[in-house]
């Protein structure tokens, strides 16, 4: 159902798609790279951009300075539901700059087999996302004079370069940024036609073991037999991480770990995902994770064990004949639901241990963790949202899951209590973070009508 007030802010979202190209192509002109100190005052520049245009539009906006670089924080309204919306304006380096077909920072709309886009450094990672949500507000303002609902915008400037000062600022401004729930736009589309909310995200644990064995490498042909190798005690404890069925072992790792709701199963299984191309087009045929799990349900809602890498003994080129004293092993968990990942490391820990033999010994090496994000879809605003975002695209929206995970939607929760929306219009092919970097004008269009259509109906609820 599209509404009065809502006709009215469509119509001049599309009548203003021109003019709302250049503003962004003014802000992808900016270099703010955050990861190298020479574009530090470009990061400033782009935080500058961002409050002038947030102001314009009637948000009471300051920039926000942290140990790195600054914050964008700006208010409008004092009614309704309190939408907290994130988005980055720091992008990647450009490297290897020869790879790029024109300046990455004279961004370019172009004619595709798949429609106009707009190619630049961050295009789609996340300027261009950002700039949806602030030209569909920036539409409100223009036909209404005034915005839907409550709103406060929150704008980073360290997302690619680990968010230093994202923790603490969270902690000392917890009480300015509550809300009633928070919008994020740095996610994709399903597909080029199916909008999608991600509701749930896996967790991450990494392990590295380095298991050794005698006090030094030793010539095979002398040792050979009588001595322990520690790559062969490294390849037991690995091979006992999975049973035959594809589960993961290490005691208690599926507690927390919950079963999908019929509704939801439904809704994956709508979408249509083509699972034999998505392993086609890496080259491989078969699911390899466990017996009887979509692979859909495989990547979203199941946890995972990996090894990302093995090093021990000579691996140069030729041969040596050598035992070596140690071997190692990267070990990473994917987590889902309220798996806890510091009674995991723990107990990977206590079965790593109970396979050594007796001459061997080990150490850990832990590299972070964070729990999974699983956000509360009983709370109404999600079907809202996900029913208004569903009139915009041929297909209906779908709740999804995340394979990967997003360390904001985490901090959001811990630190602010908040559970998120993860709506954004990316898609596979944009090249984030690479050469030729794009984002669809169509994603772009949409995305700003797609925003006023979920303002529209969290602030009528």
């Amino acid at each position: 159902m599209t509404t009065d007030r809502l006709s009215a802010v469509l119509e001049h979202i599309d009548n203003d798609l021109p003019a709302a190209i250049e503003r962004l192509k003014d802000l992808l002109r900016i270099k703010s790279i955050s990861t190298d100190p020479a574009f530090a005052g470009d990061c400033d520049s782009a935080a500058d951009w961002l409050v002038k245009d947030l102001q314009s539009i009637g948000f009471e906006t300051s920039k926000r300075d942290t140990p790195g670089h600054p914050m964008v924080v700006g208010h409008a309204g004092d009614s309704g539901r309190h939408l907290l919306f994130y988005g980055h304006y720091d992008v990647q380096p450009v490297d290897p700059l020869n790879l790029w077909d024109n300046d990455p920072f004279d961004p370019q709309v172009e004619d595709t087999p798949k429609g106009k886009v707009i190619r630049g450094r961050g295009t789609a990672d996340d300027k261009g996302q950002l700039m949806t949500f602030v030209e569909a507000c920036r539409a409100w303002k223009a036909v209404h004079g005034t915005l839907p609902t409550r709103l406060t915008m929150f704008f980073e400037g360290e997302e690619e370069s680990g968010s230093p000062s994202l923790i603490p600022f969270l902690k000392e401004n917890s009480e300015e940024l509550d809300a009633d729930i928070a919008l994020i736009c740095d996610t994709g589309l399903f597909d080029d036609e199916t909008p999608a909310i991600t509701t749930m995200l896996r967790g991450l644990l990494g392990e590295e073991i380095v298991i050794k064995g005698p006090d030094m490498d030793l010539h095979s042909g002398m040792y050979g037999g009588p001595a322990i190798n520690p790559i062969r005690v490294l390849a037991r404890v690995i091979a006992a991480l999975h049973d035959d069925t594809g589960r993961v072992t290490v005691p208690g790792f599926y507690d927390g770990v919950p079963e999908l709701s019929d509704e939801l199963r439904a809704q994956w299984e709508a979408l249509g995902f083509d699972a034999e191309g998505f392993l086609a087009d890496v080259g491989l045929s078969e699911p390899a994770g466990e017996a009887g799990r979509s692979v859909l349900e495989m990547i979203w809602a199941r946890p995972t064990c990996e090894v990302n890498g093995i090093t021990g003994g000579y691996t140069g080129d030729g041969f040596k004949t050598v035992l070596p004293s140690e071997a190692r092993a990267k070990i990473s968990f994917r987590l889902v639901g309220s798996q806890d990942p510091h009674k995991i490391r723990e107990s990977f820990r206590e079965m790593v241990r109970a396979l050594l033999p007796g001459d061997c010994t080990v150490e850990f090496h832990g590299h972070g963790s964070s729990p999974a994000s699983v956000m509360a879809t009983s709370d109404p605003a999600f079907e809202i949202a996900r029913q208004a975002l569903s009139l915009e695209w041929p297909r209906p929206a779908a709740f999804v899951g995340g394979g990967g995970s997003i360390p904001i939607a985490g901090y959001f929760k811990s630190i602010l209590g908040l559970d998120s929306m993860l709506i954004g219009f990316g898609r596979d092919d944009d090249l984030i973070h690479s050469p030729n970097e794009k984002y669809s004008m169509d994603s772009f269009h949409r995305g700003m009508r797609s925003w006023a259509r979920i303002l529209d109906a969290l602030s009528a609820d």
